[in-house]
């Protein structure tokens, strides 16, 4: 059974569009006709891992991430609550905010209906649902504690939201406020120095030191200004085709964990992903090797990430857990501590959740720190810059004044 879009006109001309499940077009025709309705159109929905329809693959998310989470939470309460899965897909299609989000829901629900588990519904929709989702799901399905695992998971999703959230506000500030500062800047250096030099160019009188740098960074910029802005843009585009290959990410990302500040934050953040994921997937059931695999794809930092396959090899192999994090120096101490502590006592999903959590912590409490630190810096910064521009014009004119008494 497969679900249909429609639009259809009713007795007194009203057009009334939605989703209705048959087997062909030919049957959710007749439903129709049953319901005193004339069919216009009747489309049949694709799931997103159609290939063979181009457009499917041009589509954008029916879900953000925040929805995806608020569905997940939704769809949990109506299972958790004994609602048939049928049902629960039935009331989040008819309460969809909008049509996307409708006919995603309304192909699972169809596919519910036709003997299909819930995860492997959600396996024909890549695009909304990662195959961390349905891992987890499939897993709460086969273990019997589907509304369990969809609350475990609303909860993991609104932490990684949450988390991205507070690490962008962290950051919003000083990237406004370096933007600004650089547009004063450049302003002042474009105009208003440059008509200073105009003033004083019959003069024979030689212009203070600091005004002659600033109309020598001035000439610079406005000569070389867009030169610099196309060799900026070129760079640009060479390093986003170099982003692509393996080899050159690997390498910059090996850079980037080096560095004092950021390279600690991507470290905490990406631990804290990986013990996230991996906690989850435990809990669910799901064999160590395959949660390791998925938890080592979730890293977005290409060396953590291949510490992290490294590690899965020693495991496969039969080392404990533990050993093989603690022989990734990339990974904090911590995070092989708890795994230890888990092993120890049989309880590595709720040790390896306790190090997310801390993680997650520690990788905000030190975002905010840093934007913290910051914010007077850049603005001590702008004003110093603006100040030296200040007296670049300034000076000439007190110098001026002075010979006329």
């Amino acid at each position: 059974m497969a679900a249909f879009t429609y639009s259809a006109l009713d007795a007194d001309g009203k057009t009334h569009t939605g989703v209705l499940e048959a087997d062909a077009p030919r049957a959710a025709r007749s439903q129709l006709r049953a319901q005193q309705l004339v069919p216009l159109s009747v489309q049949e929905l694709r799931s997103a891992s159609d290939t063979s329809n181009p457009s499917a693959r041009r589509v954008r998310r029916a879900f953000t991430s925040t929805q995806r989470a608020v569905w997940t939470r939704q769809l949990a309460s109506l299972v958790s609550a004994g609602l048939p899965l049928e049902r629960a897909l039935s009331a989040l299609t008819d309460e969809a905010e909008t049509p996307a989000q409708r006919d995603v829901v309304a192909t699972l629900r169809a596919e519910v209906n036709s003997g299909s588990s819930l995860g492997r519904a959600l396996s024909q929709q890549p695009r909304e649902f990662s195959e961390i989702y349905v891992a987890v799901v499939g897993a709460g399905e086969y273990r019997g504690h589907l509304g369990t695992v969809l609350e475990r998971l609303a909860d993991e999703l609104e932490e990684q939201h949450t988390l991205r959230s507070k690490l962008l506000g962290a950051a919003l500030y000083p990237a406004v406020v370096s933007v600004v500062a650089l547009l004063i800047v450049m302003f002042l250096l474009t105009y208003v120095v440059p008509q200073v030099a105009g003033v004083f160019a019959g003069s024979k009188q030689a212009l203070p030191l600091l005004t002659r740098i600033m109309l020598g960074i001035s000439s610079s910029v406005s000569n070389y200004g867009l030169l610099a802005l196309t060799a900026i843009v070129i760079g640009a585009i060479g390093a986003k085709l170099a982003w692509a290959g393996a080899a050159f990410r690997l390498k910059v990302d090996t850079l980037w964990l080096r560095l004092p500040i950021l390279g600690r934050l991507a470290r905490g953040y990406n631990a804290a992903r990986f013990a996230s994921t991996l906690s989850m997937l435990a809990a669910a059931g799901v064999p160590i090797l395959k949660a390791l695999q998925a938890a080592a794809e979730t890293l977005s930092n290409r060396a953590m990430r291949e510490d992290a396959l490294r590690a899965l090899v020693m495991v496969r192999e039969g080392a404990p857990l533990a050993s093989a994090l603690a022989h990734e120096k990339r990974f904090p101490p911590l995070l092989a501590m708890f795994a230890r502590l888990g092993e120890q006592t049989g309880r590595l999903p709720q040790m390896l959740d306790r190090a997310a959590l801390q993680l997650r912590t520690e990788v905000q409490r030190r975002a905010l720190q840093l934007a913290t630190l910051l914010e007077p810096l850049l603005i001590v910064a702008m004003g110093i810059v603006v100040m030296l521009i200040v007296l670049a014009v300034l000076m000439p004119i007190i110098q001026l004044n002075q010979l006329v008494k």
